[in-house]
């Protein structure tokens, strides 16, 4: 019996899972996402182009893949048809190669503007939203509230849109936010249209059906663990479950169809928008980190904020997720410093813990342990064993550390920087 392998970012999103599907997906047939909506941004090089997939998974440009959008994604139709234009436009067979779940939930043009409005009324509280109505569209999905992909076909769809919309409008009466709708739910509705040539699917028993027949699986996952709905660094997190967990909901597959779990992350950290960080730097080192790594949001174009590799959130993430092999992505960003560091342990309030805490607090300090840096282009090696030993050093203390082997290593975007070991 064929299972489900789990490719998912362990820090606060952006880790590249993008390019580790490309580089994984050859030996699996069906690739699904099963949580998260337009909000993600999976970045792939290749053939000298640089594409950004938002819902569609990242398997889409191989040949005789299969690719699913789950029932724990929510879509918003102009989004996805713009992404699926694009693609088109480059000879990608979306068509043959996409199918969407019936259950997954669809994000309104009132949604958007709910997430502007929530926003702007948090103020300095604000938690750092991509504003794309990902969480209102999930606070319709808990609440009962909400419009799926499969009622698109139903003769009452513009009757239950109207109903959802007025809800909508009367909430943003009391935000006192005004909104003008009227383009966006024009190209709305013609990306309604655009879906119902895609094959809408009954996505639990597809994905099981697949199983059955044998045919290699890899779900893919959005975000990161630590932006985790009850996991992460709440209330800075996402709105749905971004670990391991979520492919079970998110897809309708039993727990004991789960394989490997693909755990990825940088070989420093980052962060986009609000929220604890405890190893971020606010140094010349964080510059560096920011401008050599490119660190600006494939989504939102934000600067990024860059620190230290965490252990502490690291082990963490693994523990949940139940990782099984470990992707360091980055790895080529620390090619010129000389000193780099890792954080061990927290020190809170005079007390030293390796356990990632219920909440991250002002007085939280890093305990770091120190590597002397490789100080050369990791670029340069086709192979684990011709790397320099400092940075042999740190990639085996992160396997020392975490008691899971790092199997797969990335030096450059591109397709080729990949080094499997």
């Amino acid at each position: 019996m064929k299972k489900v392998d789990v490719v998912l970012g362990l820090q606060w999103g952006d880790e590249g899972k993008g390019k580790v599907v490309d580089v994984l997906t050859p030996a699996y047939r069906v690739i699904a996402r099963f949580q998260g909506g337009p909000n993600a941004g999976h970045s792939l090089h290749f053939e000298g182009k640089k594409y950004v997939l938002h819902t569609i998974p990242s398997g889409i440009f191989r040949d005789g893949s299969v690719n699913v959008i789950g029932n724990g994604v929510v879509i918003d139709p102009v989004i996805l048809s713009e992404e699926i234009a694009g693609l088109e436009a480059d000879g990608v067979d979306v068509q043959g190669k996409l199918l969407i779940s019936k259950k997954a939930h669809l994000i309104l043009p009132t949604h958007r503007a709910i997430d502007a409005a929530s926003e702007a009324a948090k103020g300095k509280t604000k938690i750092g939203s991509t504003l794309k109505g990902i969480g209102p569209t999930y606070m319709d999905k808990t609440g009962r509230n909400g419009l799926r992909i499969g009622d698109i076909v139903s003769p009452e769809f513009g009757e239950r849109y109207g109903r959802l919309k007025e809800k909508h409008l009367g909430l943003l009466r009391q935000y006192d936010y005004p909104v003008d709708l009227t383009d966006y739910e024009k190209k709305w509705f013609e990306g309604i249209e655009n879906l119902k040539r895609f094959r809408l699917i009954d996505s639990e028993h597809a994905v099981n059906r697949l199983l059955d027949e044998d045919n290699t699986m890899l779900a893919e996952g959005a975000q990161g663990s630590m932006l985790d709905i009850d996991f992460g660094t709440y209330p800075f997190v996402t709105s749905s479950n971004t670990l391991c967990a979520g492919v079970c909901t998110g897809l309708g597959v039993a727990p004991s169809r789960i394989g490997n779990v693909y755990g990825i992350f940088k070989a420093y950290c980052t962060r986009v928008g609000s929220g604890p960080f405890p190893t971020e730097l606010f140094d010349e080192t964080g510059e560096r980190l920011c401008d050599i790594g490119h660190e600006f949001g494939a989504v939102t174009g934000r600067r990024r904020r860059c620190g230290w590799l965490d252990m502490v959130a690291l082990k963490y993430s693994i523990m949940v997720n139940g990782v099984t092999q470990l992707i360091m992505m980055k790895s080529d960003v620390m090619n010129d410093f000389d000193t780099i560091r890792v954080a061990t342990a927290y020190e809170i309030g005079g007390r030293t813990t390796s356990e990632f805490p219920y909440e991250i607090t002002g007085d939280l300090r890093p305990v770091y342990t120190e590597f002397e840096g490789w100080k050369c282009d990791l670029r340069r090696y086709g192979s684990y064993e011709e790397f320099p030993e400092a940075f042999k050093r740190y990639v085996e203390f992160i396997e020392r550390q975490t008691g899971v082997p790092v199997k797969i290593i990335s030096v450059g975007p591109d397709r080729g920087e990949t080094i499997v070991r």
